[in-house]
């Protein structure tokens, strides 16, 4: 076999799990934007910097651990159970963050930047253990 042949053998495994990944984070943003009290699409279009630092912390909040999944999957199904719960876990971090914050989406709404730090920050954080957690 040559060594071309031996390099492209992945590339339809790393093209179904780009896909499955990319699928995950479409899902989780939808959701995510449609649980939090303030509409972060149209603040971030509006320039509201908050909202972007919230809602960008919460998209790498939640591909730490779908990177994880998909490191340590033995299958496609695999990697979709574990990225199923990371959302969960990862949607879970934002009434977190709330709870740390109080008024939390007024703030973010009205660009309070250290209220979005807190968010994003949380949101990372709990990502992160929520990847290290992902073994067996």
């Amino acid at each position: 076999m040559n060594a071309f042949a031996v390099s492209s053998a992945g590339i339809p495994d790393f093209l179904l799990y780009l896909v499955g990944a990319l699928v995950f984070a479409a899902v989780f943003a939808l959701i995510y934007i449609q649980i939090t009290p303030h509409r972060e699409i149209g603040l971030i279009r509006d320039g509201n910097r908050a909202a972007a630092i919230s809602f960008g912390g919460a998209l790498v909040g939640f591909a730490l651990p779908l990177a994880k999944s998909i490191e340590q999957s033995r299958s496609l199904a695999d990697m979709l159970i574990w990225s199923a719960l990371a959302l969960v876990v990862q949607l879970l971090a934002f009434f977190l963050a709330a709870l740390i914050a109080p008024g939390l989406a007024r703030r973010i709404s009205t660009g309070d930047e250290a209220a979005a730090i807190i968010a994003a920050a949380v949101a990372i954080g709990i990502g992160l253990l929520n990847a290290a957690c992902m073994t067996w």
